[in-house]
């Protein structure tokens, strides 16, 4: 990672784009966890429940499209948010930090999308609404995702992105019960709006963000900045390998876990395949929890990723082999459990291992904004080879045979990244 020369005249090393070497308090962890856990409550509640009730009542004959359309513009936007907001964060010379404010401004801008999709009756209101939404949630996952390699020393990552991993779950299962539990379209946007601002308030008032010196602001133009985003593979090959071994993974996370209500429903026969998809998402849910922070801890104290990254990636590939030939109850349940396990100790380990191959530390956010897309365009793609798959080239064995190659693939390619142990 490089670090910016200090200033003319100084002696002093720039503190904002210093590698930590102090470890952060476990009460600053819990605040990220928190932030975190809100933010992706914000992102899934609609998702996987609310913006699909809304669709059947704005149109209850075309609900598919309908969903399908707002949820894939709010794809769309969030591809090209996270690293826009997260490159105008590494710019920001706010006295409270780089960081802070987009965290904060994401969650109240964020809570106010979710406010409108309450009231929105229209497919075009859903859309903007939900565009606003995506936006101001990728600006604030953009600023809180950079603040680990902002704040946390090398030797910790792994343990601190376990910790963020358990957050992106567990919002997950919160959002997805806040939405249900609520009652109603409207109360479920209102409360998961609210749980957006409530958990990012522990965040915002001890963020320990670091200032940028305005003196250290580059001066600004649209052809350099535009050009950022471009990260040249020749100049920075391990980024360029982390990029695609996360999006080989994820993809095949996708894959795996996107079809579940048909998979159980055609393949295995299951009498009530949504009571099933809940089930498994429960199991898959308590594996990754279970394994992110202990894998995280144990990579830390080794001072090696790549093994864990490769071995995770195997395992979850394993995972969705197990569905292709056990095609029953009891295989599912094995395949959710394995899933868990690979997916949760990739989770924390790949990001640790990402923070370390960034190729500036002034950019870190924007950096980090495109790791990100390899998370995103995932969710975008599956869909569409997912059923492609399912409908025309075998069915369910083929789809969680491809799931598995994809995994199996980011695992190997994980071992071209030579500035990582």
């Amino acid at each position: 990672m490089t670090t910016l020369p200090p200033p003319p005249g100084s002696v002093e090393p720039v503190e904002a784009f210093a590698d930590p070497l102090v470890s952060v308090p476990r009460r600053w962890v819990a605040s990220v966890t928190l932030a975190g856990l809100g933010l992706w409550a914000g992102f899934f509640g609609p998702i996987q429940v609310l913006l699909a009730q809304q669709a059947q009542v704005v149109s209850p004959d075309h609900k598919e499209f309908v969903f399908g359309v707002v949820t894939g513009v709010g794809s769309a936007v969030s591809v090209v948010a996270n690293p826009l907001f997260g490159a105008l964060s590494d710019r920001t010379t706010s006295r409270f930090g780089r960081r802070v404010p987009w965290v904060l401004v994401g969650a109240l801008l964020g809570a106010l999308a979710l406010v409108l999709l309450a009231t929105a009756q229209s497919i075009l209101a859903m859309v903007l609404a939900w565009s606003l939404a995506q936006a101001s949630l990728n600006a604030m996952f953009a600023a809180l995702t950079a603040t680990v390699p902002d704040l946390v020393p090398v030797r910790e990552r792994g343990v601190v992105g376990g910790w963020v991993a358990v957050s992106q779950t567990l919002g997950i299962v919160g959002g997805v019960g806040i939405a249900t539990a609520t009652g109603g379209i409207a109360a479920g946007y209102y409360a998961t709006a609210a749980a957006v601002v409530v958990l990012a308030v522990p965040y915002v008032l001890g963020s320990r963000d670091v200032a940028l010196p305005r003196a250290l602001r580059p001066d600004f133009s649209w052809p350099v900045f535009l050009r950022s985003f471009w990260i040249s593979p020749a100049r920075h090959p391990d980024f360029a390998w982390a990029w695609l071994t996360r999006f080989l993974v994820n993809l095949g996370n996708s894959l795996g876990t996107l079809l579940l209500y048909f998979y159980l429903q055609d393949a295995v026969d299951y009498p009530d395949p949504e009571l099933g998809v809940l089930v498994l998402t429960v199991v898959y849910a308590v594996f990754i929890v279970a394994s992110t922070v202990v894998f995280g801890l144990w990579s830390d104290r080794l001072q090696r990723r790549k093994i864990f990254v490769v071995v995770s990636g195997a395992v979850t590939g394993l995972g969705a082999l197990i569905l292709a030939v056990l095609p029953t109850w009891p295989g599912a349940l094995a395949g959710a459990v394995v899933f868990g396990i690979g997916y949760g100790v990739y989770l924390s380990v790949d990001f640790a291992l990402c923070t370390e191959v960034l190729p500036a530390a002034e950019a870190r956010a924007k950096d980090l904004g495109v790791i990100n897309i390899a998370v995103a365009l995932p969710q975008v793609f599956a869909p569409f080879v997912g059923s492609f798959l399912v409908a025309y080239a075998g069915g369910y064995v083929t789809l969680y045979a491809v799931a598995c190659a994809v995994c199996l693939l980011g695992s190997v390619f994980v071992r071209n990244i030579h500035g990582v142990r």
